[in-house]
């Protein structure tokens, strides 16, 4: 069965919620005002009207409310000023109630009905007197978020190794899983220093450019192997995937050495490199 929806975000390069358009004319680019699990929310449509399979719908499927007025967005800029006094607030109630934990963000809910606190912590932290005291000053409900540290990055933003704004304050929807197999197999350096980002974590962008090195990698010959180049045989050295390149040391005709580059479109494979034998490795491991 499929389904009209439009995808909606909340913040920038925040992750994308669906919701039915009912018979509303609705545009990519326009602003809404949607209902959520959380209550009225003020929402940009970064994709325009589509069909999608009901499977990939997490129900129920939240409705769109109207698209929004003048009177919205005055709304919507209210709450963000309010946001940052509210923030302020809380900074100095957890000075006076003496807790270790930070405040990262505050949102306000469209409707008012509720403001969001973001923070980090160490460890656990027993906030509930401090709920009190924010309940009392702002007369609505209270909610204080834990984050992480890749969340609190995405939130403060910033440079990241490579001299550009960091990934996930500029595109990235939702964090996916990180590992340093990825690095080694984009002949990264393993320097913790090298492959981590603001937050302290490995960076984002060993996921998604992953695929592209998989792909890569299927055309390319391996170091040790044995090639035919333009300037005779040799063994590969090194290789290069995103530039389909190789080096290879070639003994060229006066009997010297060189290390010379190529495209692998350039060189043919004469004789692969010999797997390791698991058996030869135990015995040598044995001493026999």
């Amino acid at each position: 069965m499929m389904l009209d929806v439009v995808g909606v975000r909340f913040k920038e390069a925040g992750k994308i919620y669906y919701f039915d358009p009912e018979d509303i004319d609705i545009n990519y680019d326009d602003y809404v005002i949607v209902e959520t699990a959380r209550g009225i929310e003020f929402g940009h449509v970064v994709i325009g009207q589509k069909k999608i399979e009901k499977e990939e719908i997490v129900s129920p499927l939240k409705k769109v409310l109207r698209i929004a007025t003048d009177e919205d967005f005055e709304i919507h800029k209210d709450n963000i000023k309010r946001a940052k006094e509210a923030k302020k607030i809380c900074e100095e109630k957890i000075e006076k109630h003496g807790l270790v934990m930070n405040v990262i963000d505050v949102e306000y809910t469209f409707d008012n009905n509720k403001i969001i606190f973001y923070f980090t912590a160490d460890g656990r932290v027993d906030f509930r007197e401090l709920v009190k005291d924010l309940a009392s000053v702002f007369r609505t409900r209270i909610e204080l978020r834990q984050i992480g540290v890749r969340d609190e990055a995405k939130m403060i933003g910033g440079i990241g190794p490579c001299g550009k704004p960091c990934c996930c304050t500029q595109f990235l929807g939702e964090f996916e899983p990180v590992s340093i197999r990825m690095a080694k197999e984009q002949n990264l350096s393993l320097n913790p220093t090298k492959i981590s980002g603001l937050c302290g974590r490995l960076m984002c962008c060993l996921k998604y450019e992953q695929d592209t090195y998989e792909e890569l990698s299927k055309t390319m010959p391996e170091v040790g192997m044995k090639v035919k180049t333009p300037s005779g045989q040799g063994t590969i050295v090194n290789t290069y995937t995103l530039l389909q390149e190789v080096k290879v040391k070639v003994t060229l005709e006066d009997d010297t050495d060189d290390i010379l580059q190529y495209h692998i479109d350039e060189i043919d494979i004469i004789k692969k490199k010999k797997p390791r034998c698991n058996g030869c490795m135990n015995n040598h491991a044995s001493g026999q």
